[in-house]
């Protein structure tokens, strides 16, 4: 009993004295740094004085560091059978006890009117590159992201009987027009929503429609393998365009040739001629389902992604692949161009990736989209939309790639939870309205939030670095 009644006292004792001696560190830690702030707060706030010894030493070590190859003036050229000119002051000569900086000699030697523009640069030159090699040194960061309203769900247009494949806006901004897993077409008046037209003649899931600028032509295509061009005048079927092996997964028309180009599930992109109905090329080259292609008036005129995750672009003219982009570690389902500058991109599971125009060369990813992506559009305002299998929308600033507005999608009342996916996106020509294909069997119509301001939804960024590129 007495050893225990010792042992208690002895740790009762070590944890008093702990408290002091805790106690004594933070009243000395705090005495000091009332001392420090005593010493210094009279001085604080005042310019240094001037120590003429140290400001020379300074001069003298920049001299040596940074000038030490044009400090002194160059030795006279000698030329075979005439004298030996006189050698010119150097403006970059730094003497000392008058040492002047470079750019004080180059605006000397330009006041006098004898300054030579080659000199000039040069020491211009010399006086940039420390500078340079500063920044260089310096950890990038990440710019600041442009503010952007945020998005709100206007309208739903309810109409068809499967889930809306594909979305698109005609180019005169007053038809939608949507194709459907119920084997149909309709055509929707922008303004009202209403139906106008429903065109029926493919025997599975039409996978994607477009309608053309410069005809007035409608194209679709199915799982039925049918590629089908629609007079829209007529509303028939006036050319059917064979070759596809299996299921047509996406179809694009050339901005300024009247060629056709369709990809799908046989690893194909075809190229039709529209007019003749005949096939022009056959790109073969991908691996897997080709599962979106765009097209452009330049060089490389046609871009497809693929389930093989590769990117190429391809030579129209030699029917040929150019170049093949292979950063993507899963499934490529969607390929956007930027209506507003020469970059485009490529949304897959792993990542969003941005890349210019023509070179191929990879921008930056735009990560957070943990979904599987299924359309990623991109109107002139520098907003990028990315729509998901699992129903999420998120809406990127596109030059930084800052995530700034995320959405869930909310089915229809009656729907599976599962049918919460989003198919396909698309803003309207001005770029104000994104229009949604679903698997609830809807076309959702977001717009701007009117009442979305700076103060009510501000930019949520913090700085970082730079991200990693590959």
């Amino acid at each position: 009993t007495h050893t225990h009644t010792h042992n208690r006292d002895t740790v009762a004792d070590m944890a008093a004295a702990a408290e002091v001696r805790q106690a004594s560190v933070e009243t000395l830690a705090f005495r000091s740094a009332k001392r420090a702030r005593d010493m210094f707060l009279s001085e604080h706030g005042k310019p240094t004085q001037f120590d003429k010894d140290a400001h020379d030493a300074k001069i003298a070590a920049k001299i040596q560091e940074e000038y030490l190859l044009v400090r002194d003036a160059p030795a006279p050229v000698t030329v075979q059978g005439k004298p030996a000119a006189p050698a010119k002051p150097s403006i970059l000569a730094l003497t000392n006890g008058s040492e002047s900086t470079p750019a004080a000699a180059a605006a000397a030697q330009s006041a006098s009117g004898s300054s030579k523009g080659p000199e000039m640069s040069l020491a211009l030159r010399q006086e940039q590159e420390p500078q340079q090699m500063t920044l260089a040194n310096r950890a990038p960061s990440m710019p600041k992201p442009q503010w952007h309203p945020h998005w709100k769900l206007w309208r739903v247009i309810s109409g068809h009987q499967g889930w809306v494949r594909s979305v698109h806006v005609d180019p005169t901004n007053t038809m939608l027009v949507t194709a459907s897993a119920d084997r149909t077409i309709k055509i929707w008046d922008l303004a009202s929503a209403n139906l106008k037209l429903t065109l029926t003649g493919h025997i599975s899931a039409v996978r994607g429609a477009i309608i053309s600028d410069r005809h007035p032509y409608l194209f679709s295509v199915s799982e039925d393998k049918s590629v089908k061009c629609w007079d829209l005048e007529q509303n028939k079927v006036i050319r059917h365009y064979h070759g596809h092996l299996s299921a047509v997964y996406g179809v694009t028309l050339h901005p300024t040739l009247d060629i056709l180009l369709t990809c799908g599930r046989d690893s194909t992109v075809r190229v039709w001629d529209m007019r003749t109905k005949a096939q022009v090329h056959c790109l073969g080259g991908h691996t897997n389902t080709v599962a979106s292609v765009v097209a452009r008036p330049v060089d490389p005129q046609v871009i497809s992604g693929s389930h093989d995750t590769t990117v190429k672009f391809w030579d129209l003219v030699a029917g040929k692949c150019s170049l093949t982009l292979t950063n993507h570690k899963k499934s490529i389902r969607s390929v956007a161009l930027n209506p507003s500058e020469s970059t485009f991109a490529t949304g897959a599971a792993d990542n969003i990736k941005q890349w210019y125009l023509p070179s191929g060369k990879f921008i930056q990813n735009c990560s957070g989209h943990d979904a599987v992506i299924n359309s990623v559009s991109i109107n002139s305002e520098g907003v990028m939309a990315s729509a998901a299998d699992n129903g999420s929308l998120r809406f990127w600033d596109y030059k930084t790639g800052h995530c700034f507005q995320k959405l869930e999608n909310i089915p229809q009342p009656g729907s599976l939870d599962s049918e919460a996916g989003i198919f396909s996106t698309t803003f309207d020509r001005s770029g104000g309205r994104l229009f949604t294909a679903e698997a609830d069997k809807t076309i959702k119509v977001y717009r701007e939030d009117p009442e979305s301001t700076e103060e009510t939804h501000p930019l949520d960024w913090r700085p970082t670095l730079m991200k990693q590129r590959f």
